[in-house]
């Protein structure tokens, strides 16, 4: 078996390799350039219809790349007109209702006020010991505090908890919020993100004399963060001796 391997190697045609390359190359810029035009949703939110549209346009770059005996652009045509269609198919979709549910699909209610609905469970062909692995994942161990639940078009499970055991929110405590914002990475990988410093009107010398305050030596820093309120959260490269995993 070896001894084959190694003969089909040395007996490799190294121009028809780099054909497959430039050809994969190529291909992989159009899929790049496709998505980019479809848009973020085609990857992180996939519907019924987008999963299909993705699989067709995967199989046509894998055709353009591997197949010798297809022209390319004939491949690239197929990937344009079914990136077309999704983009098409999406611009309707934002427009009208009725071509929403058609392409989309709608919620299905799976829990309502407490109760199981077993018509809509098979209807979305959700086993029963799947739909608790998923509310699982989302962190409710206990069925019983669930009001509602709903699959979403995209086939994932949202939740409404009931009154008594939804969490208490700054509202509920008439407490004065505290102003929030997105965190500013000062440290990344022992590096001072000077740039990140300045938007927050800060400079080195404060970063060094803050940490300097903590103890911490910047090579030493994986990650760290300053938010709104000026308070400095830092992550060290810790390499512990053990660690028990408790998980298997």
């Amino acid at each position: 078996m070896v001894i084959i391997v190694i003969s089909d190697i040395l007996n490799t045609n190294w121009q028809e390799v780099l054909i497959v390359a430039s050809r994969a190359l190529f291909s992989l810029v159009t899929l790049f350039f496709i998505t980019k035009i479809i848009g973020k949703k085609q990857v992180s939110e996939l519907s019924l219809f987008d999963y299909v549209i993705s699989i067709s346009i995967g199989n046509f770059a894998a055709e353009i790349s591997m197949n010798l005996d297809i022209q390319i652009m004939n491949g690239v045509v197929a990937v344009i007109i079914f990136g077309f269609i999704a983009t098409l198919v999406s611009i309707l979709t934002m427009k009208s209702i009725l071509i929403r549910r058609f392409f989309i699909g709608s919620p299905t209610l799976i829990i309502s006020d407490g109760k199981f609905i077993y018509k809509n469970l098979k209807r979305v062909k959700l086993d029963i010991n799947d739909f608790l692995e998923t509310t699982r994942i989302a962190g409710y161990f206990d069925i019983s505090q669930i009001k509602y639940a709903l699959m979403e078009a995209n086939g994932k499970v949202s939740f409404l908890l009931k009154d008594e055991y939804n969490p208490v929110t700054i509202k509920d405590m008439n407490l004065k919020p505290t102003k929030q914002g997105l965190l500013s990475n000062v440290i990344i990988d022992g590096k001072i993100m000077v740039k990140n410093l300045q938007k927050i009107n800060k400079d080195e010398k404060w970063l060094l004399k803050q940490l300097k305050i903590k103890g911490h030596n910047t090579k030493d820093i994986l990650l760290a963060t300053v938010d709104n309120n000026e308070k400095l959260c830092v992550y060290l490269k810790e390499n512990p001796a053990e660690i028990k995993n408790v998980l298997e």
